[in-house]
């Protein structure tokens, strides 16, 4: 109350109205008559209580408080969930007998076993890598080329460390995918060092003069391969961040494996690879070695039947290109001819699912209570369901819920490896939800990925707002009923409902002296209670409100009716002055640049229930699409598709854009590399070949087409696939160089990079395969997990790889060789063709000529053919000409026939 200076002093002045205790409530007066007073505690009961509850919370069919800790960004969730669970068990021992806890929704268990997961896919793909490598080279070299593994890694992990990044899920994949691809310049470097140690090389020179001839070829491949995980560093939007730790991961570990392979280990090799080679392993070298040594009778084997079908091959190019065209283009024929249907992301087998009730009408929160309850009952009997939470009031749910949800249950299903599929989990939770009458019942999965919503996600927008419900109720009558295949159903027209609107008659209430002030408490006595002030216990931090509100059972408009205020004409009744009448709520309007819109979502079931085949979300938006194009709406309506329709055609444009990305940084490179545009097309060519292979496996499997996944396999397969002719143009470039005709050239090309291209191919393949097949081997714990949620992730882009690697790779054999040595062929069969017309003409114009001279009486003997040195009349076998030639005179001129290596020369000679 401020203070009082006394002129000795000065002290403060204190009048206590701060309400402390629950008697200082009681002591309030409310009326005075006389000397009497009424007090609160003459009329009303005080006691301390809860608000009414607007939030029920139940875990495993138990009353339960829910703690929810969530992360910072950036920070470990491991550690994170390791220090609650460790404050969690320090404060318990401090709790009241009888009182529960346990941790639920942990995602660090998640996170831990998927880490788990892709750790044992990284192993496995180690051991079969170098299992491939033993097989195909022997244990030295392949351990030389397993010892680039893990120094790429640790270089890889360093750069981690250094940009403060932390291990996650697509990082793990950026190691298994790099796994097999990360060798590639290490066998290149072994290989080629290992044929120069058979041909007798030391082992020192060997290495050194492998990375000096092979130098610009990885360099040029592994650019290659870099150039078409570039663009996708540039992916927009929220898609883009979640993949973005991918080409990271495999950009720094190739430049690692780059940097190991040309440094490391020739160093290595210089020391520890072998030095003994025995006398046929070396006569089986020097037969590769050089066009002087080249003897296709001595190479044996599978490479000698494959060197030796080349050569047939190469010889009829025309042949083998039309084959191989026609082979390419009927698996697109059959692929467009029966699609396996595409997706946004692949299907996850989820780990937490979302049961939302939903109903319409004004339930009172005890009655969504006990309606909650009934359906918690139904799904805790179900088996495969780790813990089960009942939320009201707060969403709390893993996923986005309809709009007139009135509360939902979170599940947490038990581990994969424990229980049945989560589709004939969630399909027992609707068997078992079904008889519940008056509410809904729609499960939802936990998107493990960027959020798409629901399968099929259509937002209808209009000027006039009047058109949106019907519209709406039309379109959702044909997903329901006509579509077919479609489920959870959901619209966010406004619920229908009411609500209760008091009007005051402020013309009577003021002739009575009273207003809307001294009204209003009353209707609040009925409702939420009065306000009349607050104070702060000493067992409190914060303040109670003090309200005044009528008993339970009294608040009603009845009792509202009969309750009289105090006028200047005396105590009238309350319902003078109002009047109240039901109201439908009011919609929340919604508005999207400046329109009004509503939206219907939908999901697809995964198979027809008639036919049993898999149903494809985009098949069923194509048809909505053709439906909606083909009916008459409103001028003002318009129709937009969003969620995972969106998603995918975002998603397949970036992905064309950053494969002409990849393309033109990979032309680029390989020009610069051959300096021919002949050869950079040869070299691209084997993208088309295996994206035809991708197709093909997705037809072999029957897997949809991910429009994210599958987009980045056929993205980054195009910086892979072109490896092989890298090192197959590059050797035959060097042989062409060396004068060697094209047709031996690409013969000893073939014979001598065939090894390290198979081997290439198949320690990539391997090291793709266990994520392709969805199989994890734990050696440790000794158990092979198959299917698992982790490598389901990656199934799609693993497929896409292996597929499309194995088959551009076994084309890229025999048709980038024939494109190599087909202009040569096609000119000297040109020339041969031009001779032949010669020779027809100079023989027609000899019959023209002797018929002339015969009707002249002028008739003249040909000359006929003589060995060599041996002479007619004036004419003169040359003796240079070899006696298996043909010699023609014709007017003082010799014509000389010639077989080289398989093809006739012919050329003109001066006779003698």
């Amino acid at each position: 109350a401020g203070a009082l200076d006394t002129g000795k002093g000065q002290f403060s002045v204190e009048v206590p109205g701060l309400i402390q205790t629950a008697r200082d409530v009681y002591n309030l007066p409310i009326k005075t008559d006389g000397d009497s007073v009424v007090t609160f505690s003459d009329v009303a009961t005080i006691q301390r209580t809860f608000k009414d509850a607007t939030v029920f919370t139940r875990v495993n069919g138990k009353p339960a408080l829910i703690l929810s800790v969530n992360k910072r960004s950036g920070a470990n969730i491991v550690k994170l969930s390791q220090a609650v669970r460790q404050i969690t068990e320090e404060s318990a021992k401090s709790w009241p007998v009888g009182l529960e806890h346990s941790y639920m929704l942990d995602q660090a268990a998640i996170a831990l076993n998927m880490f788990g997961s892709l750790q044992f896919s990284v192993l496995t793909a180690v051991v079969l890598v170098i299992i491939v490598s033993v097989a195909l080279l022997g244990i030295r070299p392949a351990l030389m080329i397993g010892l680039s593994i893990p120094l790429s890694f640790m270089m890889a992990f360093l750069f981690l460390q250094f940009m403060g990044m932390t291990v996650n899920m697509m990082i793990m994949f950026g190691l298994i995918l790099t796994v097999g691809m990360l060798v590639d310049a290490a066998i290149v470097v072994v290989e080629y060092a290992e044929r120069k140690i058979s041909e007798g090389m030391s082992r020192k020179e060997a290495f050194i003069r492998s990375t000096r001839m092979m130098f610009w070829p990885i360099a040029s491949s592994t650019a290659t391969t870099l150039a078409a995980f570039m663009p996708l560093l540039l992916w927009p939007g929220i898609v883009g961040k979640f993949m973005s730790y991918l080409p990271i991961m495999v950009i720094v570990t190739l430049t690692a494996s780059f940097i190991t392979a040309m440094i490391f280990l020739p160093v290595v090799g210089g020391l520890v690879a072998r030095t003994k080679v025995s006398k046929k392993e070396k006569d089986a070298a020097m037969a590769l070695n050089g066009s002087e040594h080249f003897d296709l009778s001595k190479i044996k084997g599978m490479l000698g039947l494959y060197v030796r079908f080349l050569a047939f091959l190469v010889k009829r190019p025309l042949f083998s290109l039309i084959i191989g065209i026609s082979l390419i283009g009927s698996i697109y024929v059959a692929y467009f001819n029966n699609p396996t249907g595409m997706v946004a992301f692949p299907k996850i087998e989820p780990q937490y699912a979302t049961v939302a009730i939903t109903g319409r009408g004004n339930y009172s929160p005890v009655q969504i209570r006990d309606i909650l309850i009934r359906v918690e009952k139904a799904v805790l009997p179900v088996a495969g369901i780790k813990d089960v939470v009942l939320n009201f009031g707060s969403t709390g749910a893993v996923a986005s819920v309809p709009n007139d949800t009135i509360g939902n249950l979170q599940l947490e299903l038990a581990p994969y490896k424990d229980r049945r599929k989560a589709s004939e989990i969630f399909a027992e939770i609707r068997q078992r939800t079904a008889n519940i009458y008056g509410v809904g019942v729609e499960l939802i999965k936990a998107e493990e990925g960027p959020p798409t919503g629901k399968d099929i996600n259509l937002r209808i927008s209009s000027t006039n707002y009047d058109d949106l419900i019907p519209t709406v109720t039309r379109v959702r009558n044909f997903i329901e009923n006509k579509l077919g295949n479609t489920i959870d159903v959901e619209d966010s027209r406004p619920l229908p409902g009411i609500d209760w609107k008091v009007t005051i008659d402020r013309e009577k209430a003021a002739r009575f002296g009273i207003g809307v002030r001294e009204l209003s408490p009353y209707v609040q006595l009925v409702t939420t209670g009065v306000n009349i002030g607050s104070y702060r216990p000493n067992d409190a931090n914060d303040e109670l409100d003090i309200r005044v509100r009528l008993p339970k059972n009294e608040r009603s408009f009845s009792v509202l009716d009969s309750l009289h205020i105090v006028t200047s004409a005396g105590l009238v009744p309350v319902s003078n002055f109002i009047k109240r009448r039901a109201v439908p709520k009011v919609p929340n309007v919604k508005r999207w640049d400046s329109r009004f819109y509503m939206s219907i979502g939908a999901n697809v079931a995964g198979n027809n229930p008639k036919t049993g085949t898999p149903v494809f979300a985009q098949d069923k938006v194509d048809q909505l699409k053709a439906w909606v194009a083909s009916q008459t709406w409103p001028k003002a309506v318009g129709f937009t598709f969003s969620g995972a329709d969106k998603q995918t055609q975002e998603t397949n444009q970036f992905m064309i854009q950053a494969g002409i990305g990849a393309l033109f940084l990979m032309f680029l490179i390989l020009l610069t590399q051959f300096n021919s545009f002949y050869q950079v097309f040869i070299t691209l060519s084997t993208v088309i070949m295996s994206t035809a292979g991708v197709l093909l496996g997705m037809l072999i499997t029957g897997q949809p087409f991910s429009a994210i996944m599958t987009g980045i396999g056929i993205v980054s397969l195009a910086g892979v696939v072109v490896n092989n002719s890298i090192v197959l143009i590059d050797t035959f470039n060097r042989l062409r160089g060396e004068d060697v005709d094209p047709v031996t050239a690409i013969l000893m090309t073939a014979a001598q990079r065939t090894r390290p291209v198979i081997l290439t191919t198949v320690t990539t393949i391997f090291g793709l395969l266990p994520m392709a097949l969805g199989i994890s081997i734990n050696f440790f714990g000794r158990s092979i997990e198959i299917g698992a949620p982790s490598g389901a992730w990656w199934t799609s882009l693993s497929t896409a790889l292996v597929s499309g690697l194995a088959f551009s790779s076994l084309l890229t054999l025999v048709l980038v060789p024939v494109l190599l040595t087909a202009p040569s062929i096609w000119k000297t069969q040109i020339g041969n063709g031009w001779a032949r017309s010669g020779r027809i003409i100079m023989a027609i114009g000899r019959i023209f000529g002797a018929s002339g001279r015969i009707f002249a009486g002028r008739r003249k003997q040909a000359t006929p053919l003589k060995a060599k040195g041996q002479t007619r009349g004036q004419i003169e076998i040359p003796q240079d000409i070899d006696s298996a030639q043909r010699y023609i005179e014709v007017d003082k001129t010799g014509l000389v026939e010639t077989e080289r290596n398989g093809v006739i020369v012919v050329s003109r000679q001066a006779a003698e």
